[in-house]
This record gives structure tokens, sequence and C-alpha cells, in this order.
């Protein structure tokens, strides 16, 4: 494939045979961008755990202390009781039957969907369609809970959840080009700690194996594992 004129003169700012660590990276990832847009940030990490083990299968959430430049819309389905709690949250749609019955209809225009436990069986209903958009309420990142209030408000404030694939990658947004190197550094820096965290036991041999950060359409920064650690 014939690489543009910024294609090309992004890629010769990277040194090929070289490993960056996360301050240098943060600051060249925005150098260069090719984008005429406020891209996203996204860092691509490579771990030692065989997704096929139940306890090697990672999922999580991190609060990012910069946020993820992208105001989240979320949707609660909640008992009545606990509709005036989200809405004072600043969750953008609110319900339970209606809400089911618009997302049977097709409509999945929402980032995160937050439940109460006792509304888990009307929204196991939709579950073979927000499943496999990454929607469907789960414990384990804190999107099935009584404490509404407490859930939106995170996600508002750059909660994200994060889950490694069949490969045994997580891939994970960390902010936006326009954010400043030192914002881009704080949120990567978050979300690796956190995953090194959560080393599963039985996981052998090199956890972190690597790390790649990139914007949209721009070239990859190959990242120092040792640097981060």
């Amino acid at each position: 494939m014939k690489l543009t004129k910024k294609r090309k003169a992004a890629a010769e700012k990277i040194e090929v045979d070289r490993m960056y660590n996360l301050e240098e990276a943060s600051a060249l990832v925005k150098e260069i961008n090719t984008a005429k847009f406020d891209a996203s940030i996204d860092l691509h990490i490579r771990l030692g755990v065989d997704p096929r083990q139940a306890d090697q299968a990672l999922r999580g959430t991190v609060s990012l202390p910069h946020g993820t430049g992208k105001t989240k819309t979320v949707a609660v389905f909640c008992s009545p009781d606990k509709d005036e709690e989200a809405k004072e949250a600043g969750a953008d749609y609110v319900g339970l039957k209606e809400l089911v019955e618009k997302v049977q209809g097709g409509w999945t225009d929402v980032d995160v969907v937050i439940a109460t436990p006792n509304v888990m069986a009307e929204v196991g209903k939709i579950g073979r369609i927000l499943g496999p958009r990454g929607l469907m309420p789960n414990p384990k990142v804190g999107t099935v809970t009584m404490d509404v209030k407490s859930a939106v408000a995170d996600v508002k404030k750059g909660k994200i959840s994060f889950r490694v694939d069949k490969f045994g990658i997580i891939h994970s947004s960390v902010g936006r080009v326009s954010f400043t190197p030192e914002q881009i550094k704080d949120n990567a820096q978050e979300l690796i700690d956190t995953i090194i965290k959560m080393k599963p036991s039985s996981a052998k041999g090199i956890y972190v194996k690597s790390i790649t950060m990139v914007s949209t359409m721009s070239p990859g920064i190959h990242i120092d594992t040792k640097s981060v650690a």
C-alpha cells in the first residue's frame, strides 16, 4: 500500500528499532498524528496469558485521571425507586420495560449500560443483543450495582472497562490527541498499573510482552515494557 505524504512524514519521525519510554511516546504520538479531527489515542497491550483459562481471561475497570476526552452515553435499567438517583447522577436514559422494548426494537445507541441486581432478569431478555456489543451489565466491572449514583458518576468522570481478547491483547483508549503529553502519560500509566496488579498467579513467563501506543490513522510507537513496570 502506497503511503501518503503525511503518513510517510509521520513514519520517518519514529525510529523503527527503538523502544520508547512512556513519556517519550506520549509526546511523539501527538507529533505523528495525521488525522484532521481529535483522534483517539489507544494502547495495545499484549500479555502472556491464555484467555481460554477462566482465571486468565482478564477483564476489569480503571478510572483514568484525565478521562477519555469523550462524553459517554449511559443507560440505566432499574426499578422506579432508583429512577431519580440515576437521573441526578447524569444518566442519559433511565427505565426498565420501555428500555428493554427499545433495545428489542434494535436501539443500542449507548456506550455503557448499568443495571441494578433486582432487574437483571428483565435485562437478561436482551442479553443476546447487548452481549455481542460489549454492553451487557456485569458485576465484575461494576455495572450491576445498587449504587447507581456512583456507577454513573464514575463512567461520566472517565471510568472505562477493558478485557483481554482471544489473542491475549488488551485494546483501550487512553485519551485524545488534544490532551497534553502529561495527561496521555498519566492515563496510560494508570491503565498499565491496573493491568499489572491483575496478573493471574497461574500466568507463566513474561506477563507484559509488548505495549504499543497509536493514534487513529497514525503509525504505532513501541514502548519499552521495562520502563513502565
